[in-house]
């Protein structure tokens, strides 16, 4: 047992299958005799590379490992090929999506052979969800549970099946043998790893690569059917890189170049069929380039070939200004920069591996984005230069968002800190002991505090280092605490252009302060290629849809919640339906009503109400009203950054919300004249919200109906005019009334038809009381700078004595006839006088 443990810990022992199964103690084999402890064959006859067991080698290999599955023939002729470099060289890279299923790689197969290119090297992936499944080999080896075996047969499984559904003949023979012979080793590998407990870093490498050495395999089959010359390449012959100690791998282009010139002149073709993810140390040891390395392979293989252009094939349309499963908006970007497609894959968008662009800059190789189901759509280019392919305006400035969620925010502060040289340098080498990435770093130039983001699985370490190396100057008090804020996310604005452009940012927090988005950190370089903030992880969806919105002319969308379905608010809701399309065609605005709510039932939805049945759907889908689950329901839909809620009515109780809903990042518009007649102090205090928040409370039609009076009377104000004087008629009502109460029509006649035809408050006693008109008055009043309260407006009431403590507007309306007789009387006093009555 000891020696299998110690032959796992340490790859300069190899092991022989019997080794493994029995327990036999393995002799050390020199890399100088072997090359490389797992590498794959240099097509070499006289030294195939696996388990090599140390006993007297066998006339067959039956006893050997091997980490190839071909034997792919020498070519002995003594004349060294040439490797052709440059522009006749395309190189394609197909993802586990791509190569999912034997359709699939015929159609990968289809667009090979459709490609043009004199030459072509393929970079392909390991079928879809292999390596995961290569992943669980290990884990449920080292973890000592049998069913490992099964899951290795659900591998052989996948790639037997799928041959036969591409292959035949002794291209199929072929490929069996040596799949049945692979998986036969790693089950003698597994059974190790089994029995040790645990596996090193070599020896996953070199389990979990398998999956892309048989789908290169199968591909490059296919393309052979087709009648085209082509050979595959394990790249770990080729690809050498040097391992950090930042789990990332640096590629060795010089000797990686080396290599590949060798290994053509050995295997010329025009057409060639590589594995991606896979590679090999200095050392010849087999690694990988990390998760999503296929990508990265493809760049490097570009970079060596010097190719016109590498196309990276996926399963999207090409890259989107934002996550289109959170901005159902986002458009696909025609170009990126090789800076701006860095930025935005580094902060997450699911763009390409992060270090894909690194090799290609140099030789200015643009890298396509395609959908492999969707070849009519061209994709993206990301190329060195975008100029003035994507408009002039503020949208071409920023290219795309990006967000990076489950993080959160560490925060050193103390005035001890202030130009103290080390104390970052302190701070940094604790987070770098703990092994935590650093996504994001701010410091404002007073030095009083450094804060940064990490990931949140991450910052109690974080935490606990800190507050143990900072334990005396917390002691002392030169800093005052290290602070974690929690659940947190990451807005990035990443574009090129931002670079010396005024306005981006302003524009950038003008969107956020408008959804009621509270910025915790701002950071950005002086290269200007990225604005990046922190916001609360439940706000993030809502930021980006903002910011998205304000600068990508996608439709802002709006939720809408509609209080009080009466005659008012009935009438805007046909108004609302009858417009929708022109708001969406001609403003660019996605207008939503989620919710509408009367004194007694609501009606919700998540998507958006059919205005041409609200009625209908009221009466069908209504529930019991709850004000605050309505505006929660209105205002909680994270998708949807802007929120609005029209207030219909003419309830006070509804008007003592207004606040509130401010606060909370709620626009209101209302016709409620409630809310600026009521108490003084409550009008000031909500007329200091408005001015210090983004939120938007419109009440114009509190005062002229549909006329711009107050928005007028503003802008006179503004400008530095002094209101002398205002004359008119204020109640449109109470004219309407006296302008009808005439001949023998009585007064209850002619109420009870204003009030039928919508003219009257919902109670006539608002109107009839002067109550409305001295509403309006105070209105007009406070805004043009009185302090005045409703109280200090002198009325005479037309409500006769004994209706004004009617128990509703109903009971009014039937009593109202019984003094039409006193109304007559007091209308032909003013009439014998020669005068009206007002």
């Amino acid at each position: 047992m000891a020696s299998l443990s110690s032959a796992i810990s340490n790859p300069g022992h190899i092991l022989s299958p019997n080794a493994l199964a029995h327990d036999v103690k393995p002799k050390k084999i020199c890399y100088s005799q072997c090359h490389a402890f797992f590498l794959p064959p240099h097509r070499s006859t006289t030294c195939r590379m696996g388990f090599v067991s140390g006993l007297e080698r066998k006339k067959t290999l039956k006893s050997q490992i091997f980490a190839s599955v071909t034997d792919t023939p020498v070519n002995t002729s003594p004349e060294k090929v040439q490797l052709p470099k440059g522009d006749t060289w395309s190189v394609h890279k197909f993802g586990g999506t791509c190569m999912g299923s034997s359709e699939r790689i015929k159609n990968v197969a289809k667009i090979v052979l459709s490609d043009d290119s004199e030459r072509k090297f393929i970079v392909v992936s390991a079928m879809s969800k292999v390596t995961d499944m290569m992943y669980d080999l290990i884990y449920k080896a080292q973890s000592r549970d049998d069913s490992y075996l099964s899951a290795l047969d659900a591998v052989l499984e996948k790639h037997r099946s799928t041959a036969f559904d591409l292959l035949d003949g002794d291209e199929l023979g072929s490929f069996l043998a040596q799949l049945n012979h692979d998986i036969s080793n790693l089950k003698a590998m597994l059974r190790a790893i089994y029995i040790a407990g645990h596996a090193t870093e070599s020896f996953t490498d070199f389990v979990v690569g398998h999956g892309e050495l048989w789908s290169a395999q199968m591909l490059s089959c296919v393309v052979r059917k087709n009648g085209v010359d082509c050979n595959w390449m394990d790249t770990r012959e080729v690809l050498i890189v040097n391992p950090t100690s930042s789990n990332q791998v640096d590629p060795d282009f010089k000797e990686s170049e080396e290599r590949l010139e060798k290994w053509y002149s050995k295997n010329p073709s025009k057409t060639i069929v590589a594995t991606g993810f896979i590679a090999s140390t200095p050392q010849n040891i087999p690694t990988t380039l990390k998760r999503d390395g296929s990508d990265f392979s493809a760049a490097i293989m570009g970079a060596l070939f010097k190719a016109r252009q590498v196309t990276i094939w996926t399963d999207v349309d090409g890259v989107y200004s934002a996550d289109p499963r959170k901005v159902s908006e986002a458009v696909i970007l025609k170009t990126l920069s090789y800076q701006e497609a860095w930025e935005m894959s580094y902060f997450g968008a699911n763009v390409l591996h992060p270090r894909t662009i690194i090799p290609v800059m140099q030789y200015d190789i643009p890298i396509i984005i395609r959908n492999v189901f969707n070849l009519a759509v061209p994709g993206t280019k990301i190329c060195r230069s975008t100029e003035d392919e994507d408009g002039q305006g503020l949208e071409s400035f920023v290219k795309g968002f990006a967000t990076i969620d489950n993080l959160a925010i560490v925060n050193v502060e103390g005035t001890g800190m202030a130009g103290v040289p080390g104390t970052a340098s302190a701070i940094f080498s604790a987070v770098k002991d703990v092994g935590a990435n650093v996504i994001m770093i701010s410091q404002a130039s007073s030095e009083h505090s450094v804060c940064f983001a990490v990931p949140e699985k991450e910052v109690n370490a974080v935490s606990e280092l800190l507050q143990s190396r900072f334990r005396e100057a917390l002691n002392a008090g030169r800093l005052s605490q290290v602070q974690v804020i929690p659940n947190c996310s990451i807005l990035a604005a990443v574009g090129q252009k931002m670079a010396s452009t005024p306005g981006v940012s302003a524009t950038l927090f003008n969107a956020l302060a408008k959804a009621n988005i509270n910025v915790r950190a701002i950071a950005q370089g002086c290269s200007e290629y990225n604005i990046t903030v922190v916001v609360k992880r439940e706000d993030c969806i809502r930021a980006l849809r903002a910011v998205h919105s304000r600068f990508y002319l996608s439709r802002t969308t709006i939720a809408m919640g509609i209080i009080g379905p009466g005659l008012i608010g009935g009438t805007l809701l046909d108004q609302l339906r009858d417009q929708t399309a022109t708001l969406k065609e001609e403003f660019n605005i996605d207008l939503r009503v989620m919710g509408i709510t009367g004194s007694r039932t609501m009606l919700l939805s998540e998507a958006g109400i059919d205005l041409s049945r609200w009625k209908e759907l009221q009466k069908e889908k209504g529930v019991v009203a709850d004000m605050e689950k309505f505006v929660q329901h209105i205002h909680g839909n994270h998708f949807i950054p802007n929120t609005v809620l029209v207030d219909c009515t003419a309830d006070s109780s509804i008007a003592s919300h207004y606040y509130d809903w401010l606060r909370k990042g709620i626009h209101v518009v209302t016709p409620n004249k409630k809310a600026n007649s009521g108490p003084l102090d409550q009008y000031l205090k909500l007329r200091a919200l408005q001015r210090q928040s983004y939120t938007h409370y419109f009440y114009e039609a509190t005062v002229g109906a549909g006329l711009p009076i107050i928005n007028t009377l503003q802008g006179l104000l503004e400008t530095g005019d002094k209101i002398l004087r205002i004359e008119g008629i204020f109640s449109g009502t109470l004219s309407y009334i006296f302008n009808n109460f005439i001949g023998r029509r009585t007064f209850s006649e002619v109420v009870a038809e204003a009030k039928q035809a919508g003219y009257t408050e919902p109670d006539p006693r608002d109107d009839l009381s002067g109550t409305d008109v001295c509403r309006k008055v105070i209105i007009l009043a406070r805004e043009s700078g009185l302090k005045l309260e409703l109280s200090d407006i002198p009325v005479e009431s037309l409500v006769p004595e004994p209706l004004k403590d009617s128990a509703s507007a109903e009971e009014f309306m039937q009593k109202l006839p019984q003094f039409d007789h006193d109304l007559a009387k007091k209308r032909q006093i003013a009439e014998d006088a020669g005068q009206v009555v007002v």
